[in-house]
């Protein structure tokens, strides 16, 4: 029966989200149950494409990409995949009406990746963190708000400052693998291997507004969505924290970590300011 292999297909995608990343299996534990599997279901699908072009360097990297587009293509015309993660992906873009544009926008960045190393211009810079962070931002809230438009519309500019937030944070924690491993470079304007204070300072800046205005999209999200989203904009904030008292020279050489015992606190602070209506 096809709802067995469906059931498959979910537990995959959150084996996916419970073993890639610690912080955001956390983070999703706290979403409501009625959500909670849809985005893990974008989750897998957004991990797959982005271990391709990160961490498959002994494959043909551009060869496995364009087949696990063309299996999405097929996976969400057909509404079945036998590759589990695609599987249970268009379970959600069917579902919730996720459109081609933005899971077209996300496969189109995954696809820099491979031949573009160095964004020179803050259009190319935005134009990709639009693509591979703003539009997953987009697709989770398509599933926040469970169909409805009026609310969608009036969220979609916090959740993509939110997204671009989360991967400028991710840009600096991994500095270090971006240039030496992948020899990526991603703020443009910024000599990324002699990163100065001053340099640090203006990113810190840029992505704290980013915040802000996340955080406002956050404080009116559907109960079921706040907590969980809460608890990543916790952690991340948190993160940007420790990158914010770290010598410059320092996140060049090292990937800034969070301790698993400070999140744990966060979801514990979070939770109370949640059950205070705080948020």
């Amino acid at each position: 029966m096809k709802s067995i292999f469906d059931e498959v297909s979910r537990q995959c995608s959150r084996a996916v989200t419970n073993n890639y990343s610690t912080s955001f299996s956390l983070a999703s534990k706290m979403l409501g149950p009625s959500i909670r599997q849809d985005i893990h279901n974008i989750y897998g699908f957004v991990r797959f494409a982005d271990e391709i072009v990160d961490t498959f360097h002994d494959y043909d990297k551009r060869v496995l990409l364009d087949r696990f587009e063309q299996d999405l293509a097929y996976a969400i015309d057909e509404k079945i995949s036998l590759n589990p993660i695609l599987n249970s992906f268009q379970e959600t873009v069917n579902k919730y009406n996720i459109t081609p544009d933005m899971y077209g926008a996300f496969i189109h960045s995954m696809r820099l990746d491979l031949d573009k190393s160095v964004y020179l211009t803050e259009e190319e810079y935005k134009n990709y963190i639009y693509g591979s962070a703003d539009v997953v931002g987009l697709m989770s809230l398509k599933v926040f708000v469970k169909g409805d438009q009026q609310k969608y519309d009036d969220l979609k500019e916090d959740a993509m400052r939110l997204g671009s937030a989360f991967q400028k944070v991710n840009f600096l924690r991994d500095l270090k693998a971006d240039l030496d491993v992948l020899e990526r470079s991603y703020f443009p304007n910024t000599d990324l291997h002699d990163l100065k204070e001053e340099d640090k300072a203006r990113l810190i800046e840029e992505i704290e507004a980013d915040f802000d205005a996340g955080l406002r999209g956050i404080q009116r999200l559907p109960v079921e969505a706040k907590l969980g989203v809460y608890t990543a904009y916790k952690y991340y904030r948190r993160l940007l924290t420790r990158l914010e008292r770290t010598p410059s020279a320092e996140i060049r050489n090292t990937r800034i970590r969070v301790p698993n015992y400070e999140k744990i606190g966060l979801l514990a602070k979070g939770y109370v300011s949640y059950r205070l209506n705080l948020i």
